[in-house]
């Protein structure tokens, strides 16, 4: 469907436009009374979610490519159906490199704008039992995602991982502090997937940091002084959260992330990874929600 054609018939006035962005790919503009938000249709990426007179929520890289098929480096990218290397796959499985199709948006009485997305079959799910894939992006005072997985087949189980990988913008990382994980038990992927238990509350970062906190079932909450104030990341449907940033020895071995931007971003990622990954028997639906919030400090 063409961009012209998903305008006519979807787009809301005022609220909802529908645009080609960078590099040609297509993606799709959300206005509220309280913020404003971008999601691209590769990948159903949200590449940004700003309140009205903040900072923006989410971090973008200023190098990040904008490219068919290939991974768009900030926002919330959807990591299915594996989460890590997969050998003869893509980094973080297929859903955040494939094309998703708008099937429908709506707009709340109270102002909030719900888009649903679906992913559009591909020789990469080919390969696993039939399964759908949806994902409704809500835009409003707060961003709620929801990523809803069915298992279509009628005899076999469908294994997967998922995961929101949230990109939280920060003033600077060694203002940040973030609760919500002492006591819990954690690999560390810095030292070999290490399994540890998370002792600091608060836990700051000062080094490079990629942890699978599992059985974390609570919400994190992500303490800014720079820019003062306080994201919480609320959830539903996630037993796992990944805590990542690159520090500098990382950042300079992608080309896609500049140098010096991980002073300006954390990723606190909700979903299901590790030995969290999800059995879901045939007929069955498995939902992940995220609600990303903000309040002054």
């Amino acid at each position: 469907m063409s961009t012209t054609q998903w305008s006519t018939k979807l787009e809301i006035p005022g609220r909802v436009t529908f645009m080609e962005g960078n590099g040609e790919l297509d993606k799709v503009e959300v206005n509220t009374g309280w913020s404003t938000a971008e999601i691209y249709l590769q990948g159903a990426q949200v590449t940004r979610f700003q309140r009205k007179d903040e900072e923006p929520i989410l971090f973008l890289s200023q190098l990040s490519r904008f490219e068919e098929g290939q991974p768009i480096r900030g926002g919330v990218p959807i990591v299915f159906p594996w989460f890590g290397p997969r050998e003869g796959g893509p980094m973080h499985g297929f859903a955040r490199n494939q094309p998703w199709e708008m099937r429908e948006i709506t707009q709340g009485a109270d102002g909030a704008v719900s888009l649903r997305l679906m992913l559009l079959a591909t020789a990469e799910a080919a390969l696993l039992p039939p399964f759908t894939a949806e994902y409704v992006v809500t835009v409003g005072r707060e961003l709620g995602l929801e990523l809803r997985i069915t298992n279509d087949s009628p005899d076999q189980d469908l294994v997967f991982e998922n995961c929101l990988h949230t990109y939280l913008a920060v003033g600077d990382i060694g203002s940040v502090t973030l609760t919500g994980l002492k006591g819990v038990a954690y690999l560390d992927k810095t030292e070999n997937y290490a399994r540890k238990r998370e002792a600091s509350d608060p836990i700051r970062i000062t080094g490079e940091t990629d942890r699978i906190y599992l059985g974390t079932p609570g919400p994190v909450e992500l303490e800014d002084a720079t820019w003062g104030r306080r994201i919480r990341v609320e959830k539903a449907g996630s037993q796992s959260t990944v805590l990542w940033n690159p520090w500098v020895n990382k950042s300079q071995q992608m080309p896609d992330f500049g140098n010096e931007e991980y002073q300006r971003m954390v990723c606190v990622e909700s979903g299901n990874v590790s030995e969290n990954r999800i059995t879901l028997p045939p007929g069955q639906t498995e939902a992940t929600n995220v609600v990303l919030s903000s309040e002054a400090l």
